[in-house]
């Protein structure tokens, strides 16, 4: 039909914005983010999406990707997205090419509910209302005041009943100091709020069991990564030794990522970023290899772009309202969520996934 409309154009634009102080965790230090915005273009209406990722995904989207979804029907988000997994065989799927894909994936949900005039929750098929968020920073750089304030506006002033900090520091090797930033979490959050840690993989696996059981009379009941997300038996061996709940997922890529995850009985929540994982399309598959094994899922940081996929997902327990991001989206997009009482509810009145880009403010971050 000639009057379906159709892709007509793909751009993209990165943007690297430094952190308000400097940041690491248990394997890793950084002080900047980049942020990469995809637009797509396609029945007189621009559609949405991003990554967190490097600057080199920009070209990919504007040469590669572009040309794989262009004239394509925008309404058949799922014959795109397959265009493009089929055009980057020889690039390779996992990465940078991934994060580039999962930015055009989610421009396209976006044109196309902006062009019904709905919201990307609904035209998914909305299970909730309400998103449930945990406050997520606590990075190892942090001393006790910025801990303490950090802990105190989740769980104070934004009534955030669950919050995270990073353990692990320096590949495992300050344990007396990740006990202690444990035992001052507890201490400044109080007895009813849920605790997390994430070690991002620092620990060796008896490690991780005896640091899981030290920290037990803190009440921790999520342990992020405590091995190599990439030991699938690590994993496994740590989750039947320890309370908490292990977790992992958040560098999956494809669908048989998350089925060699959940295969292995490795976490006992998944975890998938919709940045990462191929968008929106792959978000929603991902969940579903999840609950046909009984799995809930956690969605992984960039809490706006995800609130809407979560809405929609069933088996969802819960969003990272993650400090870099949250500062990111809030100074560069109009339509960014407010997290008071602990939880995201996408805007009924915004169609898409109700975000624009503030583009004079972007514009000093910009770097491609």
């Amino acid at each position: 039909m000639s009057d379906v409309p159709a892709v007509e154009a793909v751009t993209a634009a990165a943007y690297t914005i430094p952190t308000d102080q400097p940041e690491a965790d248990g394997t890793l230090a950084w002080s900047s983010t980049t942020l990469v915005v995809a637009h797509v273009t396609g029945g007189g209406r621009t559609g949405i999406g991003y990554t967190y990722a490097s600057s080199a995904c920009q070209p990919l989207i504007e040469n590669e990707l572009a040309t794989a979804v262009a004239g394509h029907d925008v309404f058949e988000t799922g014959g795109a997205w397959q265009a493009m997994v089929r055009a980057v065989r020889n690039l390779g799927r996992p990465g940078l090419v991934s994060y580039a894909i999962s930015a055009v994936d989610t421009a396209l949900w976006d044109l196309k509910a902006t062009l019904l005039g709905v919201p990307v929750s609904r035209l998914l098929g909305q299970a909730r209302d309400a998103v449930p968020v945990y406050g997520s920073g606590g990075f190892t750089t942090y001393d006790e005041p910025a801990a303490r304030a950090q802990l105190e506006q989740w769980t104070g002033e934004w009534r955030i009943p669950r919050v995270k900090i990073k353990i692990g520091e320096s590949w495992g090797a300050d344990e007396t100091r990740d006990l202690a930033r444990i035992a001052f979490a507890r201490q400044v959050i109080g007895p009813d709020a849920e605790l997390y840690v994430d070690a991002n993989g620092g620990y060796t696996r008896k490690q991780a069991v005896r640091m899981a059981r030290a920290m037990a009379g803190h009440d921790v009941t999520w342990f992020e990564e405590p091995v190599s997300s990439d030991d699938l038996d690590g994993l496994r061996e740590v989750r039947d030794q320890v309370a908490p709940d292990v977790t992992a997922g958040e560098y999956g890529y494809d669908l048989a990522y998350f089925a060699r995850m959940v295969g292995a009985q490795a976490v006992d929540c998944l975890q998938v970023d919709v940045t990462r994982c191929g968008g929106i399309t792959e978000f929603l598959r991902a969940s579903a290899v999840a609950a046909a094994s009984g799995l809930q899922v956690s969605a992984h940081c960039a809490p706006n772009l995800h609130a809407h996929v979560c809405a929609a997902v069933p088996n969802l327990r819960h969003l990272e309202y993650f400090h870099d991001h949250v500062r990111i989206e809030s100074m560069l997009f109009d339509g960014a969520l407010d997290p008071h009482g602990g939880a995201l509810r996408p805007d009924p009145a915004r169609p898409g996934l109700g975000l624009a880009l503030k583009a004079a403010d972007a514009e000093k971050f910009r770097v491609a």
